[in-house]
This record gives structure tokens, C-alpha cells and sequence, in this order.
């Protein structure tokens, strides 16, 4: 591995469960943590973190985005080189938005554009290993690839479609001040459900991907979930109350993965300025509305110009 050897890594923030799609459906959003890691003499690791995390996360070997670029290494059977990594982070942490998991490809990426010329790593090995190191793919998919992913566990590991959304759909993204534990979350799931919540979810998620592939105006009814969101409402009752007031108004609004974020899918983008309007006049609390596009990329990573 050549010294001075340097990527650039761009990974996008991520809505997984969309509603009804829990643990399967993921899409990606056009808001971005952006790396560089850079090759150095010394072994180990320095971590710079600029933004969101500053101050926060660990700096040294430990840090998530090293775990991953690590693991990645040991999978290529290559010796892990010293690196010094640079960190730009627009992604809120703790708040719903797929954070870990892009760190989590942050890393692996990173490491494949390393590792380039040295060993080549596809799609399904990427996806592989940052189910490893995450635990499901419903996070990591769309990060890696960008646009509606649907993701699944096959008798030889994760797997994924990706599909292109509709150009009328307009996510809107609001952000509390408050996080929510993705532990705690699930430890309010229930081990079983009723069988006729089961049927409502697969009609839902059925529909779900029409709506947002084909039929934007089907959003309000295609995000309806009867499998995580209420059990979990407990945890976040701010959440729970806008997203009813904002269902109740006609938008389309769902968890942002585990919360508390909420994510509504509009169908244009004046319909995100009503939606944004409706939670200012009602949030008890501090609220960040944030316009977002789909990102259909997912992670990129190149080489800085100039390294060898």
C-alpha cells in the first residue's frame, strides 16, 4: 500500500422502514458526510472530524469509520495500513437518518478505493460486509447505492434491488433536537404479530414501492404500517402526535427509520412547504425541516488527484 496513497469518499444519510417496508425498504437522501483518508508511514489511526460529531466521536483506532476501513482490509486478506482520516459530516446522529450505517460504508468504500489495482471488491462483497458490521441491510443498501432499495437476507447473504423514484416525490425531512437509541427502539418490538397486521403490511409495502416508483398520489395510503411504528410511539410521543397530525392534514408522514425523526414523502415540493408549515405552528419543541432530494448515487469514492 503506497504512502501518500489518498480517497475521497461521499456517502449519503439515509430513511430506512419508509412505514410499512420495516427492516426492507431504504432510500436515500441527498445529504452527505464526506471523508478523505489518506495512507501514512506511522501505523494506526488519526481521525479529524469537522461538523457533526466534532467533539463527539472517537479520534483514534476506535472510531467506526477505522472499524470499517479495518474489517474491510482483513476480508482482502491485506495488512491494515496507518491512516489519517478527515472527516466532513452533515448526518445527524442518533436521529433516524442511517448515521452508523454510513459510517459504516464510509469505511468500507474508503477501503475499496485503497485497495484498488491491489483488490477488487463488487457490489455483493461491499453489501456483505457492511451487513456484517451493521446488522441488517436496510440501512446500508441504499447508502451504497443510492435511490429505493429493497433489501433482503438470501440463503447466501444480503441482497438488494434498486429502483429509480418518481420524480415527483419530495422527501421532507424533520430533525428534533432529541435522539433516539436504535437499541431501545427495537426492544419495543413485539416477537410476534396479529396475522392481520402482517397481510395490511405486505399490501402496504406492496403498494408502497407502486407509489413511489409510479403513483406518487398514493403515498398517504402506501405509508401506513401496522409492524413497528405504534409500539415504538411510547418512546418518542412528539413524533408519534406530528406524525398524526400531519396524516391527519393528508401528508404522508412515516418514522425516519428507528426515530425520531420524521420523514414525509411528499408528492410535490409545495406540498413540503404546507407540511412545514403545519409542524411549525404545532412542534412543542425545536424541530430542523430539511428539503431533500433523492440521491440515486449512493457512495462514490475517488481517488485524490496527484497520490500515488
Amino acid at each position: 500500500m503506497p504512502v501518500g496513497r489518498s480517497v475521497r469518499v461521499k456517502v449519503p444519510a439515509t430513511s430506512a422502514n419508509l412505514g410499512p417496508g420495516f427492516d426492507t425498504l431504504g432510500l436515500a437522501l441527498a445529504l452527505y458526510d464526506d471523508l478523505t483518508v489518506t495512507v501514512r508511514e506511522a501505523p494506526g489511526a488519526t481521525v479529524t472530524v469537522h461538523g457533526v460529531g466534532e467533539g463527539e466521536v472517537p479520534t483514534d483506532e476506535t472510531n467506526l469509520v477505522v472499524r470499517s476501513i479495518a474489517h474491510t482490509f482483513a476480508a482482502a486478506g491485506v495488512p491494515m495500513p496507518g491512516v489519517q482520516l478527515i472527516a466532513n459530516n452533515s448526518i445527524p446522529h442518533g436521529r433516524g437518518l442511517g448515521s452508523s450505517g454510513a459510517a459504516i460504508v464510509s469505511g468500507i468504500v474508503a477501503a475499496k478505493g485503497l485497495l484498488e489495482g491491489i483488490v477488487e471488491l463488487d457490489a455483493a462483497q461491499l453489501l456483505a460486509l457492511a451487513t456484517e458490521l451493521e446488522g441488517h441491510p436496510d440501512n446500508v443498501a441504499p447508502a451504497l447505492f443510492g435511490g429505493l432499495t429493497i433489501a433482503w437476507m438470501s440463503g447466501t447473504g444480503p441482497a438488494h434491488k434498486k429502483l429509480m423514484v418518481h420524480r415527483g416525490v419530495s422527501p421532507l425531512v424533520f430533525v428534533p433536537e432529541h435522539v433516539m437509541s436504535t437499541a431501545l427502539a427495537r426492544s419495543l418490538q413485539p416477537q410476534s404479530v396479529p396475522h392481520e397486521d402482517a397481510v395490511f403490511n405486505v399490501s402496504r409495502s406492496a403498494l408502497l414501492i407502486a407509489a413511489l416508483v409510479q403513483s406518487p398520489e398514493l403515498l398517504l395510503a402506501a405509508t401506513e404500517d401496522k409492524l413497528h411504528q405504534n409500539y415504538r410511539a411510547q418512546a418518542m410521543p412528539e413524533t408519534n402526535r406530528l406524525i398524526s397530525a400531519l396524516r391527519a392534514a393528508g401528508f404522508p408522514a412515516v418514522v425516519s427509520g428507528a426515530g425520531p425523526s420524521i420523514l414525509v414523502l411528499c408528492s410535490d415540493p409545495a406540498q413540503r412547504l404546507a407540511a412545514a408549515s403545519l409542524v411549525a405552528d404545532s412542534a412543542e419543541t425545536v424541530w430542523q425541516p430539511l428539503m431533500l432530494a433523492v440521491d440515486f448515487l449512493g457512495a462514490t469514492v475517488q481517488r485524490t488527484a496527484g497520490t500515488p
